[in-house]
């Protein structure tokens, strides 16, 4: 059977159910649990480190009434990063390059920050709408280009992500094919291209923490401005 570049994308399953929930879950079994202990090991250490500078992170730009989110904001993170890290082993499967999981994570969370604002303060959050010392003629234009940026911000937080990840496991398997295909008939240039491949793996580790981060950044922004 022929497998083209974009079956790796496909979500798998097992007697037709589709196995994309227990790739969701698994990252969660790589934590340890906690026991009665405040510290127990260096792992345990290292993940209250980790827990405690992504929280403050986040909640930096946020008041006191923000504060609500951190747990939410905080669980999104490491989920996201966890799945992206785990996307770049072989033979996994990584459900963040699917834009319908991202735009089920993206709109909800947008839509809850929307709707605090209109809630708390809706003038305020309707005035967003329109700039302070808007032209009369400009006005109906300006409202409705606002409308739009504000309407597009849960799909620009899905196709970010899936895009930058999507392109990233492309630019591998490419490479990657280059190299084997390269190694009995050119060894050197085949070694070169193995080269650019380890570094092309450090930079899409790098890009799946900041997409992660980014993801849940901007979100803290949208809260911001509602709060």
């Amino acid at each position: 059977m022929n497998l083209s570049f974009f079956d790796q994308f496909t979500s798998p399953s097992l007697l037709g159910i589709p196995l994309i929930l227990l790739s969701l879950l698994f990252p969660a079994l790589l934590f340890p649990s906690l026991d009665n202990r405040w510290v127990t090991n260096r792992l345990s250490t290292l993940q209250s480190w980790l827990l405690h500078l992504i929280t403050k992170q986040l909640m930096t730009p946020l008041n006191k009434k923000g504060h609500k989110w951190a747990l939410i904001l905080t669980s999104l993170m490491i989920l996201l990063l966890t799945i992206n890290l785990l996307g770049l082993l072989p033979y996994t499967f990584t459900p963040t390059t699917q834009l319908s999981m991202n735009m089920a994570l993206a709109f909800p969370l947008w839509l809850a920050t929307l709707l605090t604002g209109l809630r708390n303060q809706p003038s305020a959050s309707l005035g967003h709408l329109l700039p302070e010392g808007t032209p009369t003629p400009l006005i109906p234009a300006l409202i409705l280009i606002e409308t739009t940026s504000l309407l597009i911000r849960p799909l620009a937080l899905g196709v970010r992500l899936t895009a930058n990840l999507t392109a990233g496991h492309l630019l591998i398997q490419l490479i990657s094919t280059a190299t084997t295909t390269l190694l009995p008939i050119m060894p050197t240039v085949s070694i070169l291209t193995a080269l650019i491949l380890f570094l092309l793996t450090i930079l899409e580790v790098a890009v799946a923490m900041i997409q992660a981060y980014v993801f849940v950044l901007l979100l803290s922004l949208y809260l911001q401005e509602n709060i």
